[in-house]
């Protein structure tokens, strides 16, 4: 179970009704709907479906129309936070698992108003410096930190004794765990407790047969940040998310996995549900990764056109740099418009006043992006 911090990132007063349209919807864990609509209350999606019959249902409510498709948030899986040079949201991320080296990293994803879980990097070198002051250290950072949302240990440390200590402290909190099999053999760091439900790995590198299969046991989600270490992955019969480590678009670098056709739809799966699984986000009320009823209101618009028969391939090969707006919680968090002020715009989104987001983009001129 996930521990958060403080009260539910964009969280929006539950009366506050807005309709977004676009010519395609992509809710990922059903059909693609042409011509389609999402209604968001406060910070929650409360329906999805056809835009004829939504806007019956809410013939009051001025839709926000955007081009292209509006698509679940993304998930970048694997973000060091001390190396974000530009803001997520601009990419079309709405989540991140992020590593933080220290407790000014640590706010960034609080400053951004995105969600996901901040993992506490702790590389204690040994037990006895972890006896001293590393467990205490890490138990006061994590009552410390200030950022609204979910907290998780980054379990990074090379002495075994450590290891199974901080698995011990994330069962005890209720905090998830975040390893890396590039700096521990998967075996160790099944020896010590730490892989399981609880818990995703981020890799650079490949695995071996055993290992993947050990995963696939353990119930842990894999993020995949390089095409060397897509191998053997994309098969459909691993749990994997994608990370980008140093930031970016996330797009980018899941289309970089693989130039296999068949590949496109289970890596958009990786970069949204995928993503909401690795952050165990997936599931219940609020739940992220799908625009589905009772779902947090995370969503992005991609100036991409098409068919709903590829709209996986289209958003994957044709969306990156092609972000238009970002919603994290119903709230505008980043928007690309050269003529409307910004802070209108998140109004508007939030059914404030109407709007019409059609000539809000030339979603392929980067120069022209800027935070909401």
């Amino acid at each position: 179970m996930s521990t958060r911090a403080g009260r539910i990132i964009g969280t929006r007063a539950r009366g506050t009704v807005s309709v977004h349209c676009a010519p395609l919807i992509l809710p990922v864990t059903s059909p693609p709907i042409r011509d389609g609509a999402v209604v968001v209350r406060g910070d929650r999606i409360v329906r999805v479906g056809p835009r004829a019959e939504i806007e019956a249902a809410h013939p009051l409510l001025s839709p926000v129309r955007w081009p292209g498709m509006i698509v679940p948030g993304l998930i970048d899986a694997h973000l060091r936070l001390d190396r974000v040079s530009a803001a997520p949201s601009a990419h079309g991320v709405t989540a991140v698992g992020g590593v933080a080296a220290d407790l000014d990293a640590a706010s960034v994803l609080g400053e951004a108003g995105l969600d996901g879980v901040t993992y506490l990097e702790t590389r204690c070198e040994s037990e006895e410096l972890w006896e001293d002051e590393g467990r205490d250290r890490l138990i006061t950072a994590i009552r410390e930190v200030d950022h609204p949302g979910v907290i998780g240990i980054a379990a990074h440390s090379p002495d075994p004794h450590v290891m199974e200590d901080l698995a011990v402290l994330s069962r005890t909190f209720g905090l998830r765990l975040h390893a890396e099999p590039g700096r521990h053999p998967v075996g160790f760091l099944d020896e010590v407790g730490v892989l399981g439900a609880g818990c995703h790995v981020a890799i650079s590198g490949p695995l071996d047969e055993a290992d993947r299969k050990l995963l696939g046991v353990r119930g842990t989600v894999i993020a995949i940040s390089s095409p060397f270490a897509a191998e053997g992955l994309l098969d459909g019969g691993s749990a994997i998310a994608v990370g980008t480590r140093t930031g970016g678009d996330p797009l980018s670098v899941a289309r970089a996995l693989s130039h296999a056709p068949g590949h496109d739809r289970l890596l958009v799966e990786a970069l949204t549900l995928g993503g909401a699984r690795a952050l165990d986000m997936a599931e219940g009320p609020g739940r992220l990764g799908s625009l589905e009823r009772g779902g947090r209101a995370d969503f992005a618009v991609f100036a991409v056109e098409g068919d709903e028969r590829d709209a996986y391939t289209l958003l994957l090969h044709e969306g990156p740099g092609r972000c238009v707006a970002t919603f994290v919680g119903g709230r505008a968090r980043w928007r690309l418009d050269e003529t409307a002020d910004a802070d209108a715009a998140d109004a508007a989104a939030n059914g404030v006043t109407p709007v019409n987001a059609v000539n809000a983009v030339n979603a392929g001129d980067a120069g022209s992006r800027r935070p909401a």
